[in-house]
C-alpha cells in the first residue's frame, strides 16, 4: 500500500475506468447537464489534478441497476479492453439486496472478476458495502452485507487491492449523506466518498471525508414519522414494484463515458 501511495501521489496514474452500478454511475448527484456526477467523477478530478498538462483520461462504465454478472460481462470486459492504469470495481450490492441471494456465492464470482482485472490492468480498487443499521428495510439485510463486506476485504488481501472501506466511514451514517430515496448518496455523500477514495490512493485531498456535519436541529417524532410515510409511498413501494415486475432502473440506460477520454477538453 505504501508503494501505491507514492505512485499515485507522483501523478503516474494517467487513466482510470470506473466499473459498477448506480453507486458508481453517481445516482443522487445530478449535474447541470442532467447527467449524474458522483464520487467516481469527483475522484477522477482529484487524480487529474496530479497530472501535468491535463493529460488524464477517464471512462465511467457504470450503469444503475446492474447485477454482478452483468457488470462482469459488460463492464469488466470493456475495462480490460481499455487497459487503464486504475480500475475501481464496486459491484454485488444489487445481488445482495435480492431475496434469497447468498453472499458467499456472490463473493466467489466477484473474486473471479477481481483476479481477471488484476492480471490485465494496473491497480484495482475494490469497495465494501455500507453499514445499513440506520436505514429502514435495509437494516434487516445488515448481516448479509457485513458478510459480503468481509469477503471483499479478504479478496483484496489475497489479490493486493486497495480497499475503499465504506462500512467504516462514519460520516455517511448521517441522513444528509443520502438522497431522498435513502438508497443513493446525496451530492455531499458522493463528495465524501471521493475524498475517502483519494485518501486510499495516497492523494492529498482538500478536506477530511469524516469531518463532522454542521449541527442540525432535533426532529420531532411526528416529523420522523411523516418523513418515513412519504419515503415509503414515493420510493419504497415503487422500488418493490420494480422488483416484482422484474424491471431495473437501468433498463435502456447506457454508460455515460464508455471510452477513455480526456477529463477536460
Amino acid at each position: 500500500m505504501a508503494d501505491d501511495k507514492e505512485r499515485f501521489s507522483n501523478g503516474s496514474i494517467g487513466s482510470y475506468a470506473a466499473v459498477g452500478d448506480s453507486f458508481t454511475e453517481g445516482v443522487g448527484d445530478p449535474g447541470p447537464d442532467g447527467v449524474f456526477v458522483g464520487w467516481a467523477d469527483r475522484l477522477a478530478v482529484l487524480l487529474s489534478d496530479q497530472r501535468p498538462h491535463d493529460d488524464f483520461r477517464y471512462a465511467n462504465l457504470a450503469v444503475r441497476g446492474r447485477l454482478l454478472d452483468q457488470i462482469v460481462a459488460e463492464q469488466v470486459a470493456r475495462a480490460i479492453e481499455l487497459g487503464p492504469d486504475l480500475v475501481t470495481f464496486c459491484a454485488g450490492g444489487n445481488d445482495i439486496l435480492r431475496p434469497g441471494s447468498d453472499p458467499d456465492d456472490v463473493a466467489e464470482r466477484y473474486e473471479a472478476a477481481v483476479a481477471d482485472l488484476r492480471a490485465r490492468v494496473g491497480t484495482v480498487l475494490v469497495c465494501t458495502g455500507f453499514d445499513t443499521r440506520g436505514v429502514p428495510v435495509l437494516r434487516h439485510l445488515r448481516g448479509k452485507i457485513a458478510t459480503y463486506t468481509a469477503h471483499v476485504r479478504a479478496i483484496a488481501d489475497r489479490h493486493g487491492c486497495p480497499v475503499l472501506d465504506l462500512w467504516s466511514l462514519r460520516s455517511v451514517q448521517d441522513r444528509r449523506a443520502w438522497d431522498a430515496d435513502r438508497l443513493h448518496l446525496s451530492p455531499d455523500g458522493h463528495t465524501r466518498i471521493a475524498l475517502r477514495a483519494g485518501q486510499v490512493l495516497g492523494l492529498d485531498v482538500p478536506a477530511d471525508p469524516d469531518q463532522p456535519w454542521p449541527p442540525e436541529g432535533q426532529r420531532t417524532a411526528a416529523e420522523v414519522r411523516r418523513d418515513n410515510i412519504h419515503w415509503a409511498r414515493e420510493y419504497l413501494v415503487p422500488w418493490i414494484g420494480r422488483r416484482l415486475r422484474g424491471e431495473s432502473s437501468g433498463d435502456h440506460v447506457e454508460a455515460k463515458r464508455p471510452d477513455l477520454l480526456p477529463l477536460r477538453p
